[in-house]
């Protein structure tokens, strides 16, 4: 996901009830882009921005709730003053440009417009007075100090970063705390790079190259700086290009797909990977998803850029059992396995919210029986490139380890392992295998 500026196509304060909602939802346990892609077209992308600058700014708004609301507040108004207050704390490069009087005017509105939270009309107003002098004082007064960490992450997650990245770990953090970049995939089948940016000028949309990440080349990515709507991108619902992460883009360039060979996607939804493999290469696709309803976005994606034929099949089965499988073994295997997506929080600001300790162990399990069976599909001399979106050693660079001491046919071959996140890309582990065989 990526913001984008925000629309105005839904009145602010039904916006903020809508967002507020969407927030209980997240802590009541349920996915943000879930909940998101129930809404309507034309309240989508308004609501989207403001949960998830909310949950950016989850730290600072409770600082300030607590400041003025000694006794916390009920879940629904804790909601919508965590809404409204993000709305102050943008910085100017943000681009929401909501006067003070207006956000406090739709916030009340919004307390107005829900029964759980109309009795706390007047301590909206009060609350959000208060917070807006203080961090949007008078010309020459002393605006309010960022905290250290705005984004928030439950304890166990700050002490595993602590303990991988003991110089790093704040950097990764405020890092994550920002708005993801629109970043695109030119579908090289259509255009080269330099083709696409003509047509996005020509549109009025500034675009720059991103040339590589870690050291890999990317022949097909753009940074977008100005992010706008999908829809505004020449082409877009012709196939001409895709949103990816640059980080995401180097999965299909290392797995180096060449023309004939068979491969396997072994977790593919929504299909952005499966598609970029079928991009860079005449190659036979098999897409496999076990999640029957994320399985549909494959072949959405296919549909789009034009790339159904039949040498692409999208299967529904398990990863790792066999029971999907004809038995003919694949020359690569592109391993996108299933993982805490710690990597991905700019995009996905829910996460950290959502994810328990518990769960990194469990999802190292479901990852190892993944691999086994995947190396049991492989050919000899074949490949297979293991990823996560995750930034935890223990779904990274140990499985890697485990997995080459647990098999010795496997060569591990140069990838570029651990990326953290930065200014253009998510956070990714990647390793690369080799089976060496007759």
């Amino acid at each position: 996901m990526t913001d984008q500026k925000t629309p105005r196509s839904l009145p602010l304060s039904e916006a903020i009830t809508i967002a507020a909602q969407a927030i209980g939802e997240v802590m009541s346990g349920r996915s943000l882009t879930e909940v998101l892609d129930q809404l309507e077209p034309h309240e989508r992308p308004i609501v989207q921005s403001l949960s998830f600058d909310a949950l950016r700014k989850w730290v600072r708004s409770h600082e300030l709730i607590k400041q003025f609301i000694p006794k916390t507040p009920p879940p629904e108004t804790d909601h919508l003053l965590s809404v409204a207050i993000a709305l102050f704390l943008q910085d100017a490069t943000e681009g929401k440009g909501y006067p003070a009087h207006t956000i406090v005017d739709q916030a009340v509105k919004a307390c107005g417009e829900y029964d759980k939270t109309m009795y706390a009309k007047g301590l909206m107003n009060a609350v959000l007075r208060k917070v807006s002098l203080l961090v949007q004082p008078p010309e020459g007064d002393r605006r309010y100090p960022p905290d250290p960490i705005p984004m928030y992450v439950p304890a166990w997650w700050r002490a595993n970063l602590k303990r991988n990245y003991s110089k790093q770990w704040q950097a990764i953090l405020f890092q994550q705390a920002k708005r993801a970049p629109l970043i695109l995939r030119v579908n090289q089948r259509q255009y080269t790079r330099e083709q696409y940016q003509s047509l996005l000028s020509d549109a009025g949309i500034a675009s720059k190259p991103i040339d590589e990440v870690a050291g890999i080349a990317l022949p097909s990515a753009l940074l977008i700086p100005e992010a706008v709507p999908v829809s505004d991108l020449p082409g877009f619902y012709s196939g001409a290009v895709s949103v990816q992460d640059a980080g995401a883009q180097l999965a299909a360039i290392l797995l180096n797909p060449q023309d004939g060979e068979l491969v396997l996607d072994a977790c593919a939804a929504p299909g952005g990977k499966t598609a970029h493999l079928l991009e860079l290469a005449d190659c036979s696709v098999q897409a496999l998803e076990l999640d029957g309803e994320r399985i549909g976005k494959i072949g959405g994606n296919l549909d789009r850029l034009r790339l159904h034929s039949d040498k692409v099949r999208v299967l529904r089965g398990d990863a790792s059992k066999a029971a999907w499988w004809d038995g003919i073994p694949f020359d690569k295997i592109l391993l996108d396995a299933p993982c805490s997506a710690s990597g991905i929080v700019s995009r996905h600001p829910d996460i950290p919210f959502l994810r328990r300790e518990a769960d990194v162990r469990a999802l190292q399990e479901r990852q190892r029986g993944i691999l086994n069976q995947a190396w049991k599909m492989l050919k000899p001399g074949g490949a297979l490139l293991y990823v996560t979106c995750s930034i935890f050693f223990e779904e990274g660079e140990d499985q890697a380890a485990w997995f080459a001491e647990q098999h010795r046919d496997a060569v591990r071959l140069g990838a570029p392992g651990q990326i953290l996140p930065g200014e253009l890309n998510d956070g990714f582990y990647y390793a690369l295998f080799k089976k060496n065989g007759p």
